[in-house]
């Protein structure tokens, strides 16, 4: 039977660190706590990986059952600190016990020694996670610098509190731990020189003969676990599972942190759930499961947004992925970069998105360093055009690795070059200078578009109609029309600005002049094509349209039809066919007073007030250009 129980350090006569500092070197993280858990946690998972297989990562937020809730209240309540000391007792004593346990495989488990004065440098994971605080990353190239993200297990227990199951291969073979560790406040007892004060760090396991507490190890281990509840081990696996005891999950209620927790993986870890090249299969495999039942992890090529980054992600691997350069001296490669541009509907923001900095639009990027595991959703420039979206990718030069981290704060959730000096600054700030050069050149921030009369900025353009699309991919805007104080004969705009009221289509007969007679009469002059306000665009069936509203004025029956052009954004010159490789606009439907959609190439409707609508498909990086002609019925006999 287990002889463990707690035992809280003292000072050392030479001074240690108190509870509250270790506790606070996170600093105050604008992150939640659930997702730095994810984050870290799967960032020390990854860097733990034997590279024999891929890495299992499994999330269990769920109530120690009833059969093993008894063996919890025996085995942590020995020797446990008062309860102001440490409030663990008041968690293990409730009627309902829980805990959030992080588990991996395929990693090596915290092997090495597990007594911290030991001089062994090959393996000393249990002795960083354990014992150690703040010690670098021993991992080249890995996710983790400070050696901080374990604090993120105690500040989101409760009580402080975790129990870490670990198997190891030793030199005979493997090697199973189980230890106990807490992390609270300082305190004293007594008073004086007889008094003695403590660190607020207290660990569960066996009291060695010189008074060092070390993990239960071996079958003790293993019996210890399994009255626990804890997941086993195969006969030759390995890894880690941290328990922490009684999570804080805010005020989210379970269901909804474990639905949570599995788009926080998704956001955060993306990449890791990608099918390598080489093999066909992901790098890491992720599970969430919440009192028993599986939570679904949102598949990032089937999800809205992540899909865009995921196909960045793809351009910046490949061929086409853009070198971004620092041209000082010595002129030095910063890393690559991956963009993707499309129409984007309005998609379901969730919390997690949220927290990323996801919200309604996209116009990020995202920064990755050579473990490829996310540090930030980098917000670039709008683009002036409704759901027009871009999403980036940005990998940081494998030589310039630990330039990026260095700029990291303990979560590694940004990059901030203002920490750094000297070449190392100029070269993070220059990344995010090339990255923001590399977007404007996408989405053509600055680029202009060329109405009847004058030029019109896009962002000003956005501005001043706010109903009117614009952007690389350009906007639809009615053409063949004329000022009606102008009759001349018209010139195909690019990306019109359209007012109501003042503009008129020349029709079917495109003579450039009105017939005599009265307007709205049949035999008047020809069928005038009122637009309606600008073009704007819609969603409708899942596709993003756009629409322009119309009406002919002239009494009788009219059979209308659509001309759609298209030309290169930047460009005056109007094409019915699109530019070599790009495709063109297509006609979608025309949408009644009554608003049923009508899919015929040509449309019989009345002249007269009623508003008509016609729905065209645009093409991406083109402007598309709408003009409706109509003609009367008896005309065509």
């Amino acid at each position: 039977m287990t002889t463990a129980a707690w035992h809280s350090q003292m000072f050392p006569p030479e001074g240690a660190s108190a509870a509250e500092g270790i506790r606070n070197q996170l600093g105050r993280p604008e992150l939640d706590l659930l997702t730095i858990l994810v984050r870290e946690s799967a960032q020390n998972s990854w860097d733990a990986r034997t590279g024999q297989t891929a890495v299992d990562y499994h999330l269990d937020l769920r109530v120690v059952s009833p059969a093993h809730a008894p063996a919890w209240r025996e085995l942590l309540v020995r020797n446990v600190p008062a309860h102001e000391h440490l409030p663990l007792r008041q968690s293990i004593s409730s009627p309902v016990i829980r805990v959030l346990t992080v588990s991996d495989r395929g990693t090596t488990g915290l092997g090495g020694p597990t007594r911290a004065d030991n001089a062994v440098v090959e393996n000393h994971d249990f002795v960083s996670f354990i014992r150690n605080i703040g010690e670098p990353r021993d991992t080249e190239l890995g996710g983790g610098t400070y050696g901080f993200g374990k604090g993120i297990f105690y500040l989101l227990s409760r009580p402080g509190t975790v129990l870490v199951h670990t198997r190891c291969q030793v030199d005979d073979g493997f090697e199973t731990r189980l230890m106990g560790c807490a992390l609270w406040k300082s305190y004293a007892e007594g008073e004086g020189l007889t008094g003695r004060r403590y660190t607020g760090r207290h660990w569960w396991g066996t009291h060695s003969s010189d008074g060092v507490v070390e993990p239960l190890t071996g079958d003790e281990a293993e019996a210890a676990a399994e009255r626990l509840g804890l997941r086993g081990f195969g006969p030759n696996e390995t890894g880690t599972t941290v328990v922490v005891i009684d999570p804080d999950l805010g005020e989210r209620e379970i269901e909804n942190a474990g639905t949570y927790l599995a788009e926080t993986i998704a956001w955060n870890l993306w990449p890791k759930m990608l099918a390598a090249p080489a093999d066909g299969t992901p790098p890491m495999r992720f599970s969430v499961q919440c009192d028993g039942i599986t939570v679904p992890i949102p598949d990032p090529r089937e999800t809205t947004p992540l899909d865009m980054f995921v196909t960045a992600y793809e351009t910046m691997r490949s061929k086409s992925g853009n070198e971004l350069w620092y041209n000082g001296h010595p002129r030095t490669k910063l890393g690559m970069l991956g963009l993707e541009k499309r129409f984007l509907p309005p998609f379901t923001e969730t919390p997690a998105a949220e927290t990323a900095g996801i919200g309604g639009t996209v116009h990020h990027v995202c920064l990755m360093r050579t473990a490829e595991l996310v540090v930030t959703y980098h917000a670039g420039p709008k683009p002036a055009a409704e759901y027009v979206s871009y999403a980036g990718v940005f990998r940081a030069d494998v030589e310039l690795d630990s330039t990026f981290a260095s700029s990291e704060p303990p979560t590694h959730d940004a990059w901030n070059w203002q920490s750094l000096e000297g070449h190392d600054k100029r070269l993070v700030r220059m990344a995010f200078t090339r990255i923001k050069d590399s977007i404007e050149g996408l989405i053509e921030i600055d680029g202009r578009v060329r109405t009847s009369s004058s030029e019109i900025s896009l962002g000003a353009a956005s501005r001043s109609f706010s109903d009117l699309v614009a952007g690389a991919w350009g906007i639809g805007g009615a053409s063949d029309y004329r000022r009606a104080f102008k009759p001349v004969k018209p010139t195909p705009a690019v990306g019109t600005v359209q007012l109501s009221g003042d503009l008129y289509d020349a029709g079917g007969s495109d003579t450039g002049s009105p017939s005599e007679g009265e307007p709205g009469r049949p035999g008047g002059r020809q069928p005038r094509v009122e637009y309606l306000d600008a073009p704007y665009y819609e969603v409708r069936a899942g596709q993003i349209l756009l629409v322009q509203a119309f009406r002919v004025s002239a009494l009788g029956v009219h059979r209308c039809s659509a001309d759609l052009g298209v030309a290169l954004a930047g460009t005056s010159s109007r094409e019915t066919d699109p530019p070599r490789g790009a495709d063109g606009p297509r006609f979608f439907g025309w949408e009644g007073p009554d608003g049923a959609l009508h899919t015929d190439p040509t449309q019989t409707l009345e002249g007269g007030e009623e508003v008509w609508r016609v729905l065209v498909s645009p093409a991406p990086d083109t402007t598309t250009e709408i003009a409706v002609h109509a003609q009367r019925e008896e005309a065509l006999r």
